[in-house]
């Protein structure tokens, strides 16, 4: 071998000598990982929070997105559990009927929960909002659209999750003019009203688009004089926004959403939404693995005493639309 030769095979050794089988992995670096509840660009935001995290910490960050729901998003944790990750955050979709895999995460790993809870697991913290604070948030904007009263209807992705159920009642709870009670449940089939709101009902698609298009385009055929209608999960208002386009309903029914889809801003920025209530997803992907890399190496500090850190939701409305969407680009690198 050619002296040349030598000094580059011993330099390549040298600059592997702080990596794993010199894959890219700096040794000893700590493998975090973020499960979401879903596809949906609310989940490509904390995504980019997590890596921009992970970046500045030196650490392995891995974002998985389920796209076929609780059995998929199970298979992904256990997979993760096996690979031996440092840390884990996930949002379960079902997590009355998800405690096991969520608590053999528990014993195995550093194991928080985010943007929906699972309080009847094993879970040392839970990061995001009250999902019942801001439901009532959003049942607020519902009486500035629709001041006089009249007949809602909601839509999300599905009922399972603590997030979806937090919110859904908030909404009611706030336009039946009740006390707060976040442990107050009304069966989504059954009509719920006062003298003022009528609220119809509460649909779920599953995360299935084509079907939450459905469920918009028959609603608005079943009920030609709708006043509102409340989208609770990222893609709902734009379904509802495409829905009322095609029948020539759009700023007719007033529009309540959640989260910062472009086209929501857009919609309230125009007029034809009254307004959003918006998480930071961002922070939940940049603060769980902030959490997870300071826990896994021996700081319990980062878990409060009550296992709760509260990133806390905001209304976005007409006034506001233009400059969070463009600090929410800014933050994405766009």
């Amino acid at each position: 071998m050619k002296r040349t030769q030598v000094v580059r095979s011993l330099a390549a050794l040298i600059a592997c000598a702080g990596l794993a089988g010199c894959g890219g992995k700096k040794k000893d670096a700590l493998s975090l990982a973020f499960v979401t509840n879903g596809v949906a660009s609310f989940w490509d935001i904390a995504k980019a929070g997590a890596e921009k995290a992970g970046e500045e910490i030196g650490a392995e960050v891995t974002v998985l997105m389920p796209s076929k729901g609780v059995v998929e998003q199970k298979q992904m944790i256990e997979d993760l559990l096996i690979r031996g990750i440092d840390g884990l955050a996930v949002s379960p979709i079902d997590a009355d009927n998800q405690v096991e895999v969520l608590d053999k995460a528990a014993d195995t790993t550093k194991f928080m929960t985010v943007d929906s809870d699972a309080p009847k697991s094993k879970r040392r913290l839970y990061l995001g909002m009250d999902n019942y604070k801001a439901g009532r948030m959003c049942g607020q904007l519902v009486k500035e659209a629709l001041p006089d009263g009249g007949t809602v209807m909601i839509f999300v992705g599905r009922l399972e999750q603590d997030n979806a159920k937090g919110r859904r009642q908030g909404v009611i709870d706030e336009l039946m003019g009740r006390s707060e009670d976040s442990s107050r449940f009304d069966p989504p089939g059954e009509v719920v009203k006062n003298d003022k709101y009528q609220i119809l009902g509460t649909l779920t698609d599953q995360f299935d688009r084509a079907q939450g298009k459905a469920l918009v385009d028959d609603t608005l055929s079943r009920y030609p004089d709708l006043g509102c209608a409340v989208g609770l999960f990222v893609y709902n208002p734009p379904l509802i926004l495409e829905s009322l386009e095609r029948a020539g309903k759009l700023g007719q029914v007033k529009v309540v959403g959640f989260d910062e889809a472009e086209e929501t801003l857009q919609a309230i920025t125009e007029g034809t939404v009254q307004g959003t209530v918006v998480q930071n997803p961002f922070e939940y992907g940049y603060r769980s693995i902030q959490i997870l890399s300071k826990w896994a190496k021996g700081d319990e500090s980062v878990i409060p005493a009550d296992g709760f850190i509260d990133i806390p939701a905001r209304i976005i409305r007409k006034d506001d639309a233009a400059a969070f969407a463009a600090d929410l680009k800014a933050k994405l690198g766009r």
